[in-house]
């Protein structure tokens, strides 16, 4: 099981979650993603926790708690969805063309 902590300072570091969550337990691992383009924080992270117990203890206690100046959301990882491998959310015609979806313009 995985943690999903949402709406994180963008100040924050992987030590300070590790910090935090180590009152409740032993942290296996945190993964805090970052913007592909700037490198800053993305303002969310992911926590592994030694066992199932501690992580529901952690997230019993901190969820909607402020920390940073920031009212935590902090539950269970969901399963990531299998986005599949056709490469966007807007239909092309066959020469690569997209319709804008309002019913202006065709690009």
């Amino acid at each position: 099981m995985s943690i999903y902590v949402g709406n994180l300072s963008y100040e924050v570091t992987q030590e300070d979650i590790s910090n935090v969550f180590a009152e409740y337990g032993t942290v296996k691992r945190v993964q805090l993603p970052t913007d592909r383009e700037t490198g800053r924080v993305r303002g969310f992270a992911f926590v592994e926790m030694d066992s199932e117990a501690e992580e529901t203890a952690a997230i019993d206690a901190l969820d909607g708690a402020e920390w940073m100046g920031r009212n935590l959301k902090v539950n269970k990882a969901k399963p990531r969805e299998d986005r599949g491998g056709s490469g966007g959310g807007r239909g092309g015609d066959s020469r690569g063309r997209f319709n804008s979806g309002g019913g202006g313009r065709r690009y």
